[in-house]
């Protein structure tokens, strides 16, 4: 910790640093210092480039007033520090607190859909096209702030009417990166020319071993038979609906690629941080706009809030030009994603880890119900 904070003398000496949630792709710690306090982050990957693309698309996007949390620069300006062969990164500790769709009503919705339009719209200025440039410290008009990595003089946007802060602070009950989805994807830095959707073949292969680990669970609980019964379920529907497995789709924008609650922060009503920038890639952007609503906005049974999917599907459109069309067809790719999607049973299963289990209930509802519904759902989101 020393050897780290002797690169940021502003910062002043540690008073403690204590661990936080742990995601899949990171390590996270409460550093306090006689200066602040600060979110010290162990990126496990250690690629070196990739997290310094992250750290220069978030800085860009404050200058446009997107709400992040970018990295505080140390003595030289860089904001990756490697010690051992690890990579490392400071940010301002973000006070705020995490809303799911349950506490968002419909103006709240319409705010949520308009700032993921916003950060999809800004991602494709500061990204499409360019390889990582100066960081926006250095721009004219913009100084970070070695105290809170806040910049001075950039002029935030608006989105849905509302005057966006142009510096975030930041407390947050877990600052952490929670995989709500199946993340399948290719790493950010392949961009694929394409993007496959789920074979399945692969899928009933997937069930047959998911299948055999349930039953040779001793002593079996409640979760395991629920297991069973959901994997039997999906694979009638599977089977029933194999036919409308969509093509592979064209490549498409820039997108945060994790965009769920535990990755935004809000200080009352009003976004404070989007954090978590990990899966920073080239995705097809309408995609992520329907898997946002729906982690957002899934109740326990594993149905959707429509009303509430409507005002943010509408408010997405109306950020990005995005047409009916394109949210449809979104909505049908993500569907058929979730139909083939088991990544908690093999969590579960496959690494031991029981971590997401409580939330298999609603997801595993949410595949059958939208099955049934299918026509709702797609008009809640381009209707």
């Amino acid at each position: 910790m020393r050897d780290l904070l002797r690169r940021y003398a502003s910062l002043g000496e540690p008073l403690a640093c204590e661990p936080v949630a742990q995601g899949l792709l990171n390590r996270g710690y409460r550093l306090a210092t006689t200066r602040g306090e600060y979110f010290l982050k162990h990126h496990l990957d250690g690629d070196h480039q990739a997290i310094a693309r992250q750290h220069d698309a978030t800085l860009r996007l404050q200058t446009l007033g997107v709400p992040v949390a970018p990295p505080v620069p140390d003595d030289d300006g860089e904001t990756v520090t490697v010690l051992g062969g690890r990579c490392y990164a400071l940010h301002p500790w973000v006070h705020g607190r995490h809303r799911d769709g349950a506490q968002l009503g419909a103006v709240g919705s319409r705010r949520l859909g308009a700032l993921l339009g916003l950060v999809h719209t800004c991602l494709e200025e500061v990204m499409e096209g360019r390889t990582p440039a100066a960081p926006a410290d250095q721009q004219a008009g913009a100084h970070t702030d070695p105290q809170t990595g806040a910049q001075r003089g950039a002029q935030p946007r608006a989105y849905a009417g509302v005057q966006l802060p142009a510096q975030a602070h930041a407390h947050t009950h877990s600052q952490t990166t929670a995989h709500t989805g199946a993340h399948t994807s290719a790493p950010a830095d392949a961009h694929p020319a394409t993007h496959a959707s789920a074979d399945p073949a692969d899928t009933f292969a997937l069930i047959d071993d998911l299948l055999a680990r349930t039953r040779r669970r001793r002593p079996r609980d409640s979760f395991d038979e629920l297991a069973e019964h959901r994997l039997r379920e999906r694979r009638v529907l599977i089977e029933e609906h194999a036919h409308r497995r969509p093509p592979a789709q064209p490549a498409g924008g820039w997108v945060h690629g994790d965009f769920h609650p535990l990755n935004l922060l809000y200080q009352g009503k009003e976004p404070a941080a989007i954090v978590d920038w990990d899966r920073l890639g080239v995705q097809p952007r309408a995609e992520e706009a329907v898997r946002a609503a729906v982690i957002f906005f899934v109740r326990p049974a594993g149905e959707l809030e429509l009303d509430k999917v409507r005002a943010y599907a509408r408010a997405y459109r109306r950020a990005t030009g995005a047409d009916p069309a394109e949210l449809a067809a979104a909505v049908h790719r993500v569907w058929w994603e979730r139909l083939n999607d088991f990544w908690i049973l093999r969590w579960r299963y496959q690494l031991h880890d029981r971590r997401a289990d409580p939330q298999f209930p609603a997801a595993s509802a949410l595949a059958v119900w939208w099955t049934s519904e299918y026509e709702a759902v797609c008009e809640a989101f381009a209707g």
